[in-house]
């Protein structure tokens, strides 16, 4: 008998070519659940810490944006025949984005190098956006879903010292 994927020459009976490691035969069942025991906890900080950083960063260079040219364009052209406090609204929430951007790209840089107070600050800017619906919703519920249980706070301040 010879083994169909590198051609050696197999002797006799044999599940496993000792050249290649190919499987002959039928693979062994799983055991019954019953067997299994309970279910492994998943690490859901670990596998998802690094896209959520990726997302808060560029979530927060969009949010800058907006906040820079709010604060920053004087011929806004909507200021002519406006009302005087109409120009400082307009730089208070430009002031107020350019703030939560700045804040939400040092969390996402402080998840990316697992520093210990960045879980603390991505979970109060993830309350706050909340309210910014549709984008800063979803990121702030993934937020939540990822670094919000308590077996979350755990295992991040275990990536943290490590």
């Amino acid at each position: 008998m010879f083994c169909d994927r590198c051609g050696t020459n197999l002797p006799g009976d044999v599940r496993f070519c000792p050249n290649c490691g190919r499987q002959f035969g039928a693979a062994a069942a799983p055991p019954p659940v019953s067997q299994m025991g309970p279910p492994r906890p998943v690490n859901r900080v670990a596998s998802n810490l690094r896209t959520l950083a990726i997302v808060w960063m560029v979530y927060s260079a969009l949010r800058i944006l907006p906040g820079y040219l709010m604060r920053h364009w004087w011929g806004f052209p909507y200021f002519d025949g406006a009302p005087y406090f109409v120009e400082n609204i307009v730089h208070t929430i430009g002031t107020a984005f350019l703030i939560t951007g700045v804040l939400g790209l040092i969390a996402g840089w402080g998840l990316l190098e697992r520093q210990s107070w960045a879980r603390t600050l991505a979970l109060v800017l993830a309350f706050i956006n909340l309210f910014h619906f549709p984008l800063g919703t979803a990121l702030g519920a993934y937020t939540l879903w990822v670094l919000l249980p308590a077996e979350s706070n755990a295992e991040y301040q275990r990536l943290a010292r490590s």
